[in-house]
């Protein structure tokens, strides 16, 4: 009796160890959190989406050998290696990013400021608030023949659009960015009598970073889009006019050749955003 008294006693404490090791690991023990929630990317299948949809525009194209409506992808790379080789491509790539960086820098700067004059003082939510809400579902493509009268048909007005794009975006990603800030944080540093600006520079401001930079993919986007469209309306250089032009002569084959630059521009700011987002967010 006494014996199986113990066994029993024995395989209970036993029992009991194991359900609490199972419940509260002990330090040090590798614990599965389901990746933390972190979506990582997997560079094998991006390439293999990429190719996949290769393969499916070439069978689509093998049996009738490509069309007017459709061309072969080797059609496609023979016009964009025709136009690297003539220097048109370098010449319309050109006229776009200098239209594209000047529009999104103008347009984010102010946009930045804005909204953060929003988040921080009173006397902005309530007078800037209302306006940029006001404006935001207003679609900058109808303010171009607008931008136009004001700035003339050259530079001035592509340049306007894409910043009234940009513009909203940004107010609306600083303004958020203040709001998420800890205001425990906050308090504290007010607490130890931390001044306002330096409450401001050191602890405001870093933590809108993760919202400028959602912000500016967003941004970055609509300005792209933007730029197609300005560039379509007056416009001799520039992605935009290339497709345009390209499109009115029936050469689709460059005008596909047009799309893909354009698309290769939009992948090359989104890693380039990646990049910026690894190296100030590196705390997080």
């Amino acid at each position: 009796m006494q014996l199986a008294g113990s066994l029993s006693v024995h395989l209970r404490t036993k029992t009991e160890a194991l359900t609490q090791r199972t419940a509260f690991p002990e330090a040090g023990t590798p614990v599965d959190h389901l990746g933390a929630f972190s979506a990582r990317p997997i560079p094998q299948l991006s390439l293999a989406t990429f190719v996949i949809l290769l393969v499916l525009w070439w069978a689509a194209t093998w049996t009738s050998g490509g069309s007017i409506g459709l061309p072969t992808p080797s059609d496609v790379m023979a016009a964009l290696v025709d136009l690297a080789r003539n220097g048109e491509l370098l010449k319309h790539l050109g006229a776009s990013l200098q239209r594209l960086v000047l529009g999104w820098i103008l347009g984010a700067c102010c946009g930045v400021c804005i909204g953060l004059a929003i988040g921080l003082f009173s006397w902005g939510r309530s007078i800037a608030l209302p306006l940029v809400s006001a404006i935001f579902p207003i679609p900058k493509v109808a303010l171009l023949p607008l931008f136009i009268l004001w700035f003339g048909i050259g530079e001035g007005s592509k340049v306007a659009t894409i910043a009234a794009g940009v513009f909203s975006p940004m107010v609306f990603a600083a303004y958020s960015g203040v709001c998420s800030v800890d205001r425990n944080v906050i308090r504290m540093a007010q607490t130890f009598g931390v001044p306002r600006r330096s409450i401001v520079w050191k602890i405001i401001l870093p933590g809108t970073v993760p919202a400028l930079l959602s912000g500016s993919r967003i941004s970055c986007s609509i300005a792209l889009i933007l730029l197609t469209a300005a560039e379509m309306i007056g416009a001799q250089h520039g992605l935009g006019a290339l497709v345009l032009a390209s499109g009115n002569l029936m050469r689709t084959d460059q005008l596909f050749a047009g799309i893909l630059v354009l698309s290769a521009l939009g992948v090359s700011v989104s890693v380039l955003l990646s990049c910026l987002e690894h190296v100030l967010l590196r705390w997080r």
